[in-house]
């Protein structure tokens, strides 16, 4: 008998109330560079093993509130707090200061959709 395993992540898409608002946040705010093929409907970011990107519903959203509660997703970055000051410096919201953590250097900051990003020094 064959056991049928997941391999892991192999795309990632947030769901989000104002594509527009929310590829030019990430695109501003973060720093992320997007990729030059997206479909209709979403964008892609140049990220790399997994591809990272933000689409238009696929069902209805809360209308208000945060998205994602309960959802932790790491992005590295090449220092994290550079990064940081950079998102700071950008008017974007740190929900959870510069810390040492089980990944490296580490922080959380908030998208437009109230979606918790962390963003950790990558490891060499």
């Amino acid at each position: 008998m064959t056991t049928i395993t997941p391999i892991g992540p192999d795309f990632i898409a947030l769901q989000v109330r104002d594509l527009a608002a929310s590829r030019q946040f990430y695109l501003e705010t973060f720093g992320f560079k997007a990729s030059s093929h997206c479909p209709p409907g979403a964008v892609i970011f140049q990220t790399t093993p997994v591809p990272l990107a933000l689409r238009e519903p696929l069902r209805p959203l809360p209308e208000t509130g945060p998205l994602g509660t309960g959802m932790v997703l790491w992005i590295a970055c090449a220092d994290a707090d550079a990064l940081h000051d950079l998102i700071v410096q950008r008017g974007g919201t740190i929900l959870s200061p510069l810390a040492d953590g089980p990944f490296g250097r580490f922080f959380v900051a908030a998208d437009p959709d109230g979606y918790a990003i962390t963003f950790h020094t990558a490891r060499g």
